[in-house]
């Protein structure tokens, strides 16, 4: 049977990496989801310029909502994380909904699973695109 060259296997890597864009940043409160899994910091880089970030309602703790805009998206500043392969699976099942698992674009043009956000999730969510990423934003709330 034949598979389309875009797939990757998931029998042989031993990590997944993963793009996270707020609370799971290294040094913000959720880092430690990642970090007790035993995923390593891979890169700190930018989004393909196809994205728009919003601050979601709620928390504590507060969090981002990425979401594509092909038309009117900017790049986002984002870390990518190798997550165990055997530990993907029980970080994916503790994220709450709206936010969920994704393909996104980095700004290589190479494509990671990463947060993503339900379109509903920004109904009453604040812009912060402008500032181009997460920890832009929670300086400006000093």
């Amino acid at each position: 049977m034949a598979t389309p060259n875009n797939i990757t296997s998931v029998s042989t890597p031993k990590t997944i990496d993963v793009m996270v864009c707020g609370a799971h940043l290294a040094g913000q409160p959720l880092n430690w989801q990642l970090t007790e899994r035993g995923a390593t910091l891979k890169a700190k880089t930018t989004t393909a310029p196809n994205y728009r970030m919003y601050a979601l309602a709620g928390g504590p703790p507060l969090r981002p909502g990425l979401i594509l805009d092909k038309d009117n998206g900017d790049t986002i500043d984002v870390e990518v994380w190798s997550v165990p392969t055997q530990h993907f699976g029980s970080f994916v099942a503790g994220i709450p909904a709206p936010l969920g698992i994704g393909k996104i674009t980095l700004a290589d043009g190479s494509q990671v699973a990463g947060f993503i956000c339900e379109p509903y999730g920004i109904e009453d969510a604040q812009d912060i695109t402008h500032l181009k990423g997460w920890r832009a934003y929670l300086a400006s709330l000093k």
